[in-house]
């Protein structure tokens, strides 16, 4: 393996804390429909997939559910306004992109997340450091298939060889092995380490520090 410039990251659960807006925006979009509300444990099982896959687990009966498009429509109209209501950036993550940044690592920020979701929220937090960030859009097969990881890369100019992905779900380790990374699995996000052992994870990282070990070491 090539000495490695870049880094591929995703977004929720990695780089932000999203699970409480995620559910207030998914509690929102049920309660107009009169549905059950789902609690934050349930909704953390359920990201990951992007959001049309987490309403519909959400949702009774999922797409089986005649009110599921509107209630799907009304997720997200909610959570483009609130999706920064209670985000935050993980410790310790800004202190890491910045010293990436300094030493010259190229950084993409690729998501499961709606495109326009997706890119405010890199605007908000990363752009500073981060100058690529692919959300899903229709034109695009979403994670684990490797289509949005490939475009990021042939944005920055890189290649696999001296790339590596950091994520935090069982996703994640699907895409990085879709895609022919190497995979950093964080523990401060949405799954459990043993979560990730059965979907194949065999590196990982408990504090953000750590990932800058990694790559100088590569």
């Amino acid at each position: 393996m090539k000495k490695i410039d870049t880094i591929i990251f995703d977004l929720d659960g990695t780089l932000l804390y999203t699970l409480e807006d995620l559910k207030a925006s998914v509690n929102y979009a049920l309660e107009k429909h009169s549905m059950p509300p789902r609690t934050l444990d349930e909704v953390r099982s359920f990201v990951g997939n992007g959001v049309e896959r987490l309403m519909e687990l959400a949702v009774p009966q999922g797409k089986e559910n005649p009110e599921f498009v509107q209630t799907f429509e009304d997720f997200k109209a909610h959570y483009l306004i609130h999706c920064n209501d209670t985000t935050r950036a993980y410790d310790g993550i800004m202190d890491l992109l910045k010293e990436l940044h300094e030493q010259g690592y190229k950084l993409a920020i690729v998501s499961n997340k709606y495109m326009k979701a997706t890119q405010e929220l890199n605007e908000m937090y990363f752009s500073k450091y981060i100058e690529v960030a692919i959300g899903q859009s229709d034109n695009v097969r979403k994670k684990p298939a490797p289509d949005t990881v490939i475009e990021a890369l042939k944005r920055l100019g890189s290649d696999k060889e001296s790339s590596i992905y950091v994520g935090d779900s069982d996703v994640d380790v699907a895409t990085a092995r879709a895609s022919e990374l190497p995979c950093i699995s964080c523990l401060w996000g949405f799954r459990t380490k043993e979560e990730l052992i059965s979907s194949g994870a065999t590196t990982f990282i408990n504090e953000p520090k750590e990932l800058l070990d990694i790559v100088r070491n590569s």
